[in-house]
This record gives structure tokens, sequence and C-alpha cells, in this order.
């Protein structure tokens, strides 16, 4: 769960974020859908904490695990694919390094047999036996071959690499997973894979993507970030689509029946102003004007997402 408490943010003039109050909890997978530019990987980075908001404040249960989808292409090339994925649970990877480096020295004291012990029992509760099987299970489903897992990252594709950087954020079950352009550098094989994954997943999962049936397949809910807010539609992204254009057309709807009304009262109030015995009838009218007011429909920022066919 990851609770997002009156959270604003400017650049300069421009406002990105005013206010916003959200509750993510786990079981559900949410679209970040807005036009380019409106602040959507701005908005994980704050939930991530690379970005302090100017306002508010990002909180997560105790003991709870985040993690994103780097996307740093160049930050692992000194280690091997298999290690790369692991490295997605931090306190893991730290326990197994200081655990294997403790065995491997020559004068092994009692005091590093008890340190040894402490770190086998914390090794064992975040699941590190099935930590190499697990990150090969996610490599292979997303395409990298067990011929890759001990290469090192620098040997790899490009394309490549943004697998093992997806594999790694989808490591040893985090509690909140974020995603930015997942599906990006993924073959059709692929893309099924992950949604599958996802739809399965248990925990909180908050997604950006323009590809609108991938946030079909996955997305139980859409936050749809326009004019510096954030809406959120229960359901996937057509449902959004659908759900939206019937607000508006209210909307619009209701605006229209008030332009009528004022469009009487003005004409009451310009017929009868200057008649005495209607005056008082009058001015009650011109009241009832000051109180009408429009509401203020803006058209959506975005464009409808791509539909983005790959070949693979």
């Amino acid at each position: 769960m990851i609770q997002v408490s009156n959270v604003g943010l400017r650049y300069g003039d421009r406002k990105l974020f005013e206010d916003v109050n959200f509750k993510f909890t786990p079981g559900n997978c949410y679209g970040l859908i807005g036009a380019n530019g409106a602040g959507k990987s701005t908005f994980l980075k704050i939930l991530s904490g690379e970005i302090e908001p100017q306002e508010g404040h990002v909180s997560m249960g105790k003991d709870e695990r985040l993690s994103v989808l780097k996307q740093n292409h160049f930050e692992y090339d000194e280690f091997n694919v298999l290690d790369t994925v692991i490295m997605g649970n931090k306190r893991l990877y730290e326990v197994k390094q200081e655990k294997d480096a403790i065995y491997m020295k020559e004068d092994f004291s009692d005091e590093d047999g008890i340190r040894a012990a402490e770190l086998e029992g914390e090794f064992a509760e975040l699941n590190g036996w099935e930590a190499e099987s697990e990150a090969a299970t996610l490599l292979n489903g997303l395409g990298i071959g067990e011929e890759l897992h001990y290469l090192k990252m620098a040997e790899l594709e490009g394309s490549d690499k943004v697998k093992v950087l997806l594999a790694q954020a989808l490591f040893g079950k985090p509690d909140v997973l974020l995603l930015d352009e997942p599906t990006n550098h993924l073959d059709l094989k692929a893309i099924g894979w992950l949604e599958e994954f996802l739809i399965n997943f248990e925990n909180t999962v908050i997604v950006v993507s323009h590809d609108r049936h991938f946030l079909n397949k996955v997305c139980t809910h859409i936050a749809d970030l326009d004019f510096g807010k954030i809406q959120l539609y229960v359901g996937n992204y057509d449902f959004w689509y659908e759900s939206s254009q019937l607000a508006l057309k209210m909307a619009q709807d209701q605006n229209a029946k008030k332009e009528e009304k004022i469009k009487e009262l003005q004409a009451f109030i310009a017929r009868f102003s200057a008649n005495a015995s209607k005056s008082k009838q009058a001015t009650s009218r011109k009241k009832m004007l000051d109180k009408i007011e429009l509401d203020d429909i803006r058209p959506s920022s975005r464009k409808y997402p791509f539909i983005n066919f790959q070949i693979g």
C-alpha cells in the first residue's frame, strides 16, 4: 500500500500537481495516464522518493518494499545478468554478498561463524535459496535465454538490457511495483507473459504506458492525470474512456440547460425592468441570474493512446 497525502509540485510558474490525495492498495493495478508532459514519470519519481514534493508527503506500510523499473541501461554493466536481477531485492543481495565473503575467508573465526549463522537465517527468510531460480524464470519469461544469464550486462544488446531491468523490478514480490513504459522493446510473446504476471500479482502496481491494449488487459483502475489533478476510475482504460466521455457530455448538457435559463431570465429582465408593475419580479430574476454559474469544461489535454503493434 502506498499513501499520497496533499502532494503538490511546481516547476517555476508551472503547476504539475496540486493537493493530490490517493491510497494505492494491494491487489490492484493502477494505470497512470495523461498527455505527454503532464507529469506521469515525475509522479512515479515522487512515489519512489527520487523527487521530493514541495507540498504533502508519500508513505508506505511498515517494512514494505518498493521496486522501480530502472531507466539507466548502463548502471549494471559490470555485473552479470542473474545478479542484476537479484539486486531487485537490495537487502537480499547485500546478505548474499556478505555471506559469500565470509565463507571465502581463509582465517574463518568464531565471530565469522556467528555472523554467518545470522546471515543464513536472514537469507532463508528472504527466500534466498530460491533467488536464482526465480530470477531465471523471470528472465526466461521475458525472452532472455539461459545462455545469457551469466554474461556481463555490458555484453548484452540494449533491448535485452531493458528486459533484464524489467525482471529486476519484478523480482522478489515487492509490495509496491512502479513501472514506467514496461512494454518498450518487448515482443508480443514477452508482453503476453508480462500481462499474465501482472494479472496474477497480489500486491500494488502503478504503471505508465501508452499501450491501450496493455492497460486494458492488466489495469483494475485508471488514474487520470489532467490539469494538475488526478481522478481515479475503477476499471480498465476503455471503461475510463467511456466514463470520462459520459461525464463530459453530462456536464455539457447541464451547461446547455443553464444557458437556456440564462437567456430566458435575461429576456424577462430586458423586457420588464423598466415596467414599474414588473420591476420587483425583474429584480428577483436578476438575483436568480447572478446565482447561475456555468461549469468550467476544459477538453482533455491527452490524445487517445496508440495501439502498439509489434511483430515477434
